[in-house]
């Protein structure tokens, strides 16, 4: 804990090789700028991905409303993403190890933005549910497609600039809560959601072209990078970071799924002012990730990964349980700045363990407990409350920071 612990200590200087296989260095340029379209290419990507989830997520007040759902109804429904998704995330891993995972993001890319249409044209929550398995599946599998490139990538770089790439996430998600509360009161669910769709299937197609012209940055000794299996240490750090995902990820589905509807219905805010505050939680979540590699580099990895667990366990009880509307976005913004990089070092550290076969489990972990966080909250405020119910993001990241604390020296020992 004295020094600043790098989260990367596997990743191998890849281009060092790439310097020495072309004569006079020429070479080395081409790599250069090669590994530079395929950063802006993943970053793309990646707020892509907030930016359509963000898109759909602010209109859930008015599709619940449109199909008639009471709140335990539309948990059962949103089961639909989580199912989906952690299905998808299985597999996905065995898909970026046959066919690479520049084209398997630009596959679950293309699928997403189609997908994302779907759920406007629904009118009751079992139907909803059922196109909600649709989307979960491009979801699950563009989220681990895209951090398996990312970890390769950011081999390559030979720099920790994975809080970049999900700093672009939350960025896209800002925007898109932003564009939603915009349109909210004069736009139909039916038309804004086919717009995304248009936005994200041209967006698909641009980025898309770069990642297949560029294969992905392959690390020689990479750890199990061809291997069928982990090792036992191996398979318990895995694990491990991704129960640390698991905790924080749940808030982030919270904050996704239902941060909207508390503000509306449990404080009466307005449509714009409700679905605003899933912006404001992005904007923070991005202020954080953007400082993420300076942050890591300061602290280190597990005062890192301590004090953002209990900075966001304090403000969703903030968010949670607060009388008035800029209370409560004040802590929803408090727990952005807390989750901010937790997951990204989660999912990172899990890589540079494991290569591609622990990014596909620990965000099968991870984004498991997104997805299936927002029904488990949904069934919570059927027999409760919503504001009780959202005090389990609360504990969950106070448990994140409690793992990652007893675990400070496996995480330090090399793998």
């Amino acid at each position: 804990m004295g020094r600043p612990l790098s989260p990367y200590p596997d990743f191998v200087p890849l281009l060092n090789k790439v310097r020495t296989a072309a004569p006079g260095g020429p070479g080395n340029d081409t790599a250069t700028a090669s590994l530079s379209r395929l950063r802006s290419a993943l970053t793309v990507f990646f707020a892509l991905d907030g930016f359509l989830f963000a898109g759909w997520v602010v209109r859930i007040p008015a599709i619940k409303q449109q199909t008639g759902a009471s709140a335990g109804e539309l948990g059962l429904a949103l089961l639909g993403v989580s199912a989906g998704a952690v299905v998808t995330m299985v597999l996905t891993g065995r898909l970026c190890r046959r066919f690479g995972s520049h084209p398997v993001t630009v596959v679950c890319g293309a699928l997403m933005a189609l997908a994302i249409a779907l759920p406007a044209q629904t009118h009751s929550a079992l139907a909803l549910g059922l196109v909600l398995l649709v989307f979960g599946a491009a979801y699950g599998g563009l989220n681990v497609a895209m951090n398996s490139a990312a970890v390769d990538l950011v081999a390559a770089l030979r720099r920790p600039v994975m809080p970049s790439f999900h700093a672009a996430f939350s960025l896209g998600g800002m925007v898109g809560a932003g564009v939603g509360a915009l349109v909210a009161a004069g736009l139909s669910p039916t038309a804004h959601l086919l717009a995304l769709t248009g936005v994200g299937l041209v967006v698909t197609v641009l980025a898309g072209r770069v990642l297949l012209r560029h294969p992905a940055p392959v690390r020689p000794s990479a750890p199990r990078a061809k291997g069928r299996g982990l090792d036992g240490r191996a398979r318990r750090l895995v694990l491990l970071f991704g129960l640390i995902a698991l905790c924080t990820a749940y808030g982030e589905g919270a904050m996704a799924d239902w941060g909207a509807l508390h503000l509306a219905q449990d404080l009466a805010a307005a449509p714009g002012v409700a679905a605003a505050g899933y912006s404001l939680f992005a904007l923070a979540m991005t202020a954080g990730r953007l400082s993420g590699t300076a942050l890591l580099e300061r602290l280190g990895q597990t005062r890192t990964l301590v004090a953002g667990g209990l900075t966001a366990s304090a403000g969703m009880l903030l968010g949670a349980l607060a009388p008035t509307t800029w209370l409560a976005l004040a802590g929803f913004a408090v727990m952005g700045l807390g989750l901010a990089n937790i997951f990204p070092v989660a999912i990172a550290r899990a890589g540079a363990l494991a290569g591609p076969g622990g990014v596909a489990a620990a965000s099968t972990l991870g984004y498991g407990g997104m997805l299936l966080g927002p029904p488990a909250i949904g069934l919570l405020a059927e027999w409760s409350s919503l504001p009780l119910a959202l005090t389990t993001v609360a504990v969950l990241a106070a448990g994140a920071a409690l793992i990652g604390w007893t675990a400070r020296n496996a995480t330090a020992s090399p793998s």
